[in-house]
């Protein structure tokens, strides 16, 4: 699903260039829940906007369900997260100005792949799957973190996409919240068989993958195997 090869990533900074990702080959099954864990700075974020579609490798290849995405254009590569990709972020990314229903149908307005009259049905239903179908009309800032994520991951499935990403989906939540977030995040893996690749700190939480990456200085420097992959 996900294939990496020789992988860099370089920026330029005031005091000289620096390599957030250093020679990165990664292969990542279908169906595969997969944590990536390190310290602020060993490049686990930069490592999920590689494969996300979101940044582009200095160097190096990086080929997403048979499509290799660092040689798009902006319009392609925005198309292709469109119909394949959904992403959670840590403070949540809801537009303030539109309600919960309507941000969860952002995607499938963008990638029009589901007919106008069935969006809000779509997404008032996925909302109500993870318990936040009473809000469905209510702005965010009305709404708790935990009732935001909630939003956030039915926007990232509303598209059944192939691939989640989520970027330190509990960094933001307390304990109880956290707790909903990932047996949601885990249900959604279950039950789609989705490929889901989360970047987190909570070593908790990346013990219950399927899989933990973990990394140091822009390296991959330890890659377990821990649970049997689920068949997409």
């Amino acid at each position: 699903m996900i294939s990496l090869h020789q992988v860099t990533k370089t920026y330029e900074t005031p005091a000289g260039k620096f390599a957030a990702l250093k020679d990165i080959d990664l292969e990542i099954r279908p169906g595969q829940f997969v944590g990536i864990v390190g310290k602020s700075g060993s490049g686990k974020s930069t490592l999920l906007n590689m494969v996300a579609g979101i940044d582009r490798p200095s160097t190096g290849s990086v080929a997403v369900a048979g499509t290799e995405i660092q040689s798009m254009s902006e319009n392609k590569l925005a198309a292709w997260r469109g119909r394949n990709v959904g992403f959670v972020f840590q403070f949540f990314q809801l537009l303030p100005t539109l309600t919960a229903a309507e941000n969860v149908m952002l995607p499938m307005d963008f990638s029009k792949s589901v007919p106008l009259r069935e969006r809000r049905k779509r997404a008032v239903a996925l909302l109500e799957r993870v318990g936040v179908g009473l809000h469905a009309d209510k702005l965010p800032a009305t709404l708790s973190g935990g009732e935001q994520q909630r939003v956030a991951i039915a926007r990232a499935f509303i598209t059944d996409p192939q691939i989640l990403f989520a970027d330190e989906p509990t960094g933001n939540l307390d304990d109880e919240n956290a707790q909903h977030v990932t047996e949601l995040l885990f249900g959604m893996n279950k039950e789609k068989g989705t490929t889901l690749v989360l970047v987190t700190h909570n070593l908790e939480l990346a013990q219950r993958t399927q899989r933990i990456i973990r990394m140091k200085g822009g390296k991959l420097v330890e890659d377990t195997v821990s649970q049997p992959v689920i068949a997409g």
